[in-house]
């Protein structure tokens, strides 16, 4: 799967700016804070909508200006993993999980819960709320709803930024397991260089 990006907003007085192509694996848009790297991937979701150019995943349009395409999120079938997680804190971890499921397309379900589950070790979360997991266990159950959510890839936005060391290490074992195992291509924000490095197959510096 490809990804061919080139696109243009202006948000306040800051304008923001990426153009590139990127092939299989992690792709790193690596920066510093404030760069507009989190703006990139909103406009990839389709979160945000770029004032110009097109975004164009594994040969499909999701947006072109001048065309006037724009797929809606849903239809773009990226799945989004947050800095923070976003869990809903109502909701225990298993119908966390779930939500991801329902937001797909039952024919286009690739992973059940039970395999997510499996994939990535939090079986034993599935009746906890999120309020008493540790950062890397929501992180990890934030992934899970990703993947549940039948992606054809991830959008990834800093989520080792709120962990310490040994969480740090965890999640990116599992960021590679996705890489890896899955095959799942994730266009990837950060701005750790030790991160980047290990983690990425192409690295697009921005800022």
């Amino acid at each position: 799967m490809s990804f061919e990006i080139d696109v243009e907003v202006r948000l306040g007085a800051a304008d923001i700016a990426a153009s590139f192509s990127a092939g299989p694996g992690l792709t790193a848009l690596f920066g510093p804070s404030g760069a507009g790297k989190t703006t990139i991937l909103n406009m990839v979701a389709g979160l945000v909508r770029p004032d110009r150019g097109h975004i164009v995943i594994a040969g499909e349009s999701l947006f072109d200006h001048d065309a006037a395409i724009d797929r809606p999120v849903e239809a773009r079938r990226a799945g989004y993993v947050f800095q923070d997680g976003r869990l809903f804190p109502h909701r225990r971890v298993r119908a966390n999980l779930l939500y991801g499921e329902l937001v797909a397309d039952p024919a286009r379900r690739w992973i059940s819960l039970e395999e997510v589950t499996d994939f990535l070790g939090i079986g034993h979360l599935l009746d906890r709320w999120p309020r008493t997991l540790s950062g890397g266990e929501a992180q990890r159950v934030a992934i899970g709803r990703a993947l549940l959510s039948a992606p054809r890839f991830l959008l990834m936005d800093e989520p080792l930024s709120s962990l310490d060391a040994a969480r740090r290490e965890e999640i990116m074992q599992v960021i590679e397991r996705v890489r890896d195992t899955l095959g799942l291509p994730i266009l990837y924000v950060s701005h750790d260089h030790a991160e980047v490095e290990r983690l990425a197959t192409t690295v697009i510096a921005v800022g």
